[in-house]
């Protein structure tokens, strides 16, 4: 059973609420050159669209500082500096008007340095994520730890966290992300235990798309399970908007978010006497434009599929040569197996016509991507 959520104390991103009472919310990365103001607001666009509701974008030099502030006047959703040794390039993020910055106070000079940033970001109302990686602990840390261990990861956090603190500073989200999964689940833990920052998950460097997904859903899926999480990014190799879809799929398979379709699909068997694969791959496209959170399954028995699914809002049920359809385990019709999926849809768009509605129609204005 999953645990009632840990409770943090709210910080704002922009329009997003992280912690609190707060859904859990969905972030990505941008994977474009910032300097690219056309090419990055055509990502972040098409971020927003898949339900991204944060925005990091890497900040590596002054000439990307000063992209963002074209950026941020023309995006639609909060942005994140993400800023590394260089404090004047945090500065220059808050002077664009981004809605957060994400860094590692250990790794931007001395305590004046960290001042001027923290008293910047205060005077801005923006909040900063003290982002610790494995790869990055302090090497004091790790010497004394023996290596990387969840404890020198929240000594690391707590530690950096205070520095902003002494400033004033509390609008903090602190981080503890690895590419090992169990070291990541147990340092959150222990940061869950010892402070009440909201926590930012993730599994760092978690690889392709599907080994990605998989290392992402165990460590983020174990974390949320236990109440702990109040945003999340999926770091895959590839499209960040896959991101996105992953991280939905892993809050709405903890009912903790719904957006788009929950699709059920039965495994094949012997008794199986339709082309369940195919048949339940052709679904999962055709309900990619579905907006509501509408429970599809697609099963492969039409004696058994109707009643193993009836709390399903719609559903397939294959025999030889077609199928059932169904609403809510009470079967509609019968079809030929090629009218199965066609008759499906319909049936959707029937009871719920603005169910395939364009996000863009709803979106508001077109953000503008022309220029530089």
């Amino acid at each position: 059973m999953q645990k009632k959520r840990r409770y943090s104390r709210p910080v704002q991103v922009g329009s997003v609420t992280v912690g609190g009472l707060a859904p859990v919310s969905v972030q990505s990365m941008t994977n474009t050159d910032t300097r690219d103001v056309k090419a990055t607001l055509r990502q972040i666009d098409a971020l927003r669209e898949a339900g991204c509701e944060i925005v990091r974008v890497a900040v590596p030099d002054q000439e990307a500082a000063s992209a963002l502030t074209e950026i941020c006047r023309r995006a639609r959703v909060p942005l994140v500096a993400d800023i590394h040794f260089d404090y004047r390039l945090a500065l220059a993020a808050i002077r664009a008007g981004v809605a957060g910055l994400r860094l590692n106070p250990g790794n931007i000079g001395g305590p004046e340095r960290v001042r001027a940033v923290a008293k910047a970001a205060k005077e801005r109302g923006i909040p900063i994520r003290i982002g610790v990686n494995a790869g990055s602990l302090e090497k004091g840390i790790r010497e004394r730890e023996g290596g990387v261990t969840p404890e020198g990861m929240v000594e690391s956090a707590l530690r950096q966290a205070a520095l902003l603190e002494e400033e004033g500073h509390s609008a903090i989200v602190l981080s503890l992300k690895a590419s090992d999964v169990p070291l990541t689940i147990r340092a959150y833990e222990l940061a869950a235990a010892r402070c009440d920052y909201p926590l930012h998950l993730g599994i760092t460097e978690a690889g392709t798309p599907w080994r990605g997904t998989i290392r992402s859903a165990v460590g983020i899926g174990a974390l949320l399970a236990q109440g702990i999480g109040d945003t999340i990014r999926v770091s895959l190799t590839g499209d960040p908007v896959q991101e996105v879809h992953v991280g939905y799929e892993i809050l709405k398979a903890l009912n903790l978010r719904q957006r788009g379709p929950v699709l059920i699909s039965c495994p094949t068997c012997g008794r199986c006497q339709i082309d369940l694969i195919r048949l339940a791959e052709e679904v999962e496209k055709a309900l990619a434009a579905l907006k509501l959170p509408l429970k599809i399954a697609v099963m492969g028995c039409a004696v058994n599929g109707p009643g193993e699914a009836a709390d399903a809002d719609f559903g397939i049920a294959g025999g030889r040569g077609g199928g059932l359809i169904f609403r809510h385990g009470r079967i509609v019709k019968r079809v030929p197996e090629t009218e199965l999926v066609p008759a499906l849809l319909s049936e959707i768009k029937a009871a719920h016509p603005e169910a395939f509605a364009a996000e863009s129609d709803q979106a508001g204005p077109d953000p503008g991507l022309g220029g530089n």
